[in-house]
């Protein structure tokens, strides 16, 4: 085979349509859009939701609940598995260590430590933001230590003259 046997597949490179250009193209007088009307115009398409001025759905039907999502707070997850593989005995176990480490990217909450693996290095000292209760048992019985960093609530941004905006 040579470069100048080569040629496109069954069909590969087929015309386009050729539409809106008479009875004999085969798409009938309006080119398959149906009939009249704002979508069977040449630039008719319109946006989601919209009802042709009418008020939409989504603003008739009334809204209720509230969300916490804003105001949760988002973990980064890190199994003691993978600590075991990059950190060595009497290692310091924080934030900078796991970025640095590659274990995290730091651009969450915090860092929360589970407990999925086996733990075999000793005396590692943990000061992270969460760490699930069974990773806590295998780090102390390991021999190392585990502190704990308190995080305050969010406090969401609010725009000035908004109606959360009290001031």
């Amino acid at each position: 085979m040579k470069l100048n046997d080569l040629k496109p597949g069954y069909r590969a490179n087929r015309d386009t349509k050729r539409l809106g250009r008479g009875t004999g193209s085969g798409q009938g007088t309006s080119a398959g859009k149906g009939t009249k009307g704002q979508k069977a115009r040449k630039s008719g398409n319109v946006r989601i939701g919209f009802e042709g001025g009418q008020m939409p759905l989504i603003r008739r039907i009334p809204k209720r609940g509230f969300s916490n999502v804003r105001f949760a707070l988002v973990f980064e997850i890190v199994n003691l598995e993978d600590i075991d593989m990059r950190f060595s005995d009497n290692d310091t176990v924080d934030k900078a260590t796991l970025k640095a480490k590659g274990l995290v990217n730091g651009n969450k909450d915090g860092i929360k430590i589970l407990g999925n693996g086996e733990l075999s290095k000793k005396k590692l000292s943990f000061v992270i933001d969460r760490i699930s209760k069974s990773a806590e048992v295998k780090i102390t019985a390991a021999g190392g230590s585990v502190e704990k960093i308190y995080h305050e609530p969010k406090v969401p941004v609010v725009k000035k003259g908004h109606k959360w905006n009290r001031s």
